[in-house]
């Protein structure tokens, strides 16, 4: 087997210029970035590096998995790749560390999805995608006034006081629910399609949330995607960025624009997977 296997980052329309614009470009492990390609002009290509099988076979991969220092990096060096040429061309990201055994195999990946693939790009061609969260945040919505326990035991007076904070956390989730609906009228008006994430939860939700928020942290209740043609970006943005007013405790956050990440098809039969313990 070889020391080096192909990374591939994306399928790209190959316009003019495309592989002198890639030639600069550095990706994984410091790698350079080509295209390899099949015959014909303006036919799908794919982006590639070659980087080092010690890194990428399956069983090292998955242990670098698990390094948030070394998954960082790679994530950081792919992203760029696929930012510097969605500004060329129409692109189609894959999956993060998808690898193949060499060039050759990576082409016939290519020519077995071709027709798919070139469909899927000029669907895509002069569209960005768009990130909208939502979140729920009760503690950013003001107490109803105290009212004087009286003779109430300390009992009944934490029972109240529960009654009266569930009363305020049922207020701000309807509220989102009603900014969801906002957002989604929105997305049905300008953009071409939806795909809904799973709600961030944990350390990645309470760290979003802060930076979001002035130190403030909320539930994350929405966390979807949209397609949006170039054209219509500014009237998107401009109904999104409504959609949380009149709303105590809900906060929309838009973010982007990035190349179609979650409108890409999977890389042929690899899904993302590495392919370098393959023989």
């Amino acid at each position: 087997m070889s020391d080096l296997l192909t990374y591939a980052y994306a399928v790209v329309r190959d316009t003019e210029g495309l592989q002198e614009a890639a030639a600069p470009l550095r990706g994984v492990a410091g790698a350079p970035v080509s295209l390899v390609a099949g015959a014909g002009d303006d036919q799908p290509a794919l982006v590639v590096s070659r980087v080092p099988a010690q890194d990428f076979q399956e069983q090292a991969l998955k242990q670098h998995l698990e390094d948030l220092e070394w998954l960082e990096a790679v994530a950081r060096a792919h992203h760029g790749v696929i930012e510097a040429l969605a500004e060329r061309t129409t692109v189609l990201p894959f999956r993060l560390a998808t690898v193949y055994l060499d060039d050759q195999r990576a082409l016939e990946v290519l020519e077995a999805g071709r027709t798919v693939f070139a469909e899927r790009l000029a669907r895509l061609s002069g569209h960005v995608e768009w990130g909208v969260k939502i979140y729920a945040e009760p503690s950013v919505v003001p107490a109803a006034p105290a009212v004087p326990a009286g003779d109430l035991t300390p009992g009944r007076a934490y029972l109240r006081n529960r009654r009266q904070q569930q009363s305020v956390r049922d207020t701000v989730y309807q509220a989102a629910q009603k900014a969801a609906e906002r957002v989604e009228t929105a997305g049905r008006k300008h953009a071409s399609d939806r795909v809904r994430h799973r709600v961030q939860q944990g350390p990645l939700a309470e760290a979003a949330g802060s930076a979001g928020g002035a130190g403030i942290a909320g539930e994350n209740v929405v966390n979807d995607a949209y397609l949006v043609p170039l054209k219509r970006c500014d009237d998107f943005l401009a109904d999104v960025k409504r959609a949380a007013d009149g709303l105590d405790g809900v906060r929309v956050e838009a973010t982007g624009p990035w190349a179609p990440y979650s409108f890409a098809m999977p890389p042929g039969e690899s899904g993302g997977a590495a392919e370098g313990a393959s023989p």
